[in-house]
């Protein structure tokens, strides 16, 4: 990984991938952006665009088009390579039409001399981070997924407005697959230093338990939503990439719930899914361990249930 220098490359300059570039231009999160695309126009063309608004920015970011071998000394490479998921498709019915698109471009990237951390956010995301483990044999603490980290968002913006409460107060997760069988541990979570269970058994005429599963569900589905409404969601998951990128490039030892590969936590091995993770320079730090409820950890089950037998399809 390169050390005197900050430097990414994203593999797929479609909505998302230029939403995280455009997130990290106004948020100077690196010194180089390289961008990649089977359409070398298009790369050429965007890099050209967000080079137009330097300007207009507090960055001093070098921002270009480039090919595979610009991998060699990049400390990240995100890729968000791949088809779009369709109105009404689950993230994994995608998983045979992207991961073709994967092993297209992992293998050039391991070609290049890539020895830094790979950040996934095509969907679905789990499966393909786990495909980009195995074919590029790297360390599991540097493949990295962008797993439920906007999911988790979404739960602590809808919590903050029920509430009355900055989400940056709420201590809240989303985790296991991002999709279907996600779900929220409402066991561990706290607003400031109070748990949230507690919060409504004092406040009975106020707050309610089937509001909050009304909000867990409304998370879960705000995807489909969004695609209903404007085709395809980008802002939010760009600006999560965005968030993992500045934590690892700037060694945060932050908590997010990114995918990483379980290692014998919750008594699972090998399976790929969101969870709270320590990430840093090094990628993966460290993975929690949350103390769940029997009925929580049948949910957790069943997620790494459904996303391993994904994966054994390929």
């Amino acid at each position: 990984m390169a050390t005197n220098s900050r430097k990414v490359v994203l593999v797929g300059t479609g909505m998302v991938g230029m939403s995280f570039a455009y997130a990290s231009l106004n948020q100077n999160i690196c010194d180089e952006l390289v961008l990649i695309d089977i359409d070398a126009l298009r790369a050429s063309g965007e890099a050209m665009d967000l080079n137009h608004g330097l300007a207009f920015s507090q960055a001093s970011m070098k921002i270009r088009a480039g090919d595979y071998t610009e991998c060699r000394d990049a400390d990240i490479v995100v890729i968000c390579a791949g088809v779009n998921q369709k109105e009404g498709e689950s993230r994994l019915q995608l998983l045979s039409r992207n991961a073709e698109v994967f092993r297209s471009v992992v293998a050039p990237v391991i070609e290049s001399g890539f020895d830094g951390i790979f950040l996934v956010a095509t969907n679905p995301v789990d499966v393909m981070t786990r495909l980009t483990f195995e074919l590029s044999g790297f360390d599991d603490c540097r493949v990295i997924g962008t797993g439920t980290t906007l999911d988790t968002a979404r739960l602590r913006y809808l919590l903050g407005e029920y509430f009355h409460l900055d989400p940056r107060n709420v201590h809240a997760y989303v985790i296991g697959e991002h999709g279907d069988s996600e779900f929220t541990p409402w066991s561990q979570a706290l607003l400031a230093t109070k748990p949230v269970l507690k919060v409504l058994e004092d406040n009975k005429n106020k707050f309610f338990y089937s509001d909050l599963e009304r909000i867990s569900v409304e998370v879960k589905n705000a995807a489909q939503k969004i695609i209903r409404a404007k085709r395809a969601t980008y802002y939010g998951i760009g600006m999560s990439i965005a968030r993992i990128v500045r934590a690892i490039l700037s060694d945060e030892h932050s908590v997010l719930t990114v995918s990483g590969r379980l290692r014998g936590e919750y008594g699972r091995t090998d399976v790929f899914l969101g969870n709270p993770c320590i990430i840093g320079r090094s990628g993966i730090d460290r993975t929690i361990e949350l103390t769940l409820t029997k009925a929580e950890l049948e949910k957790f089950h069943r997620s790494c249930d459904i996303l391993a037998e994904s994966f054994s399809q390929l």
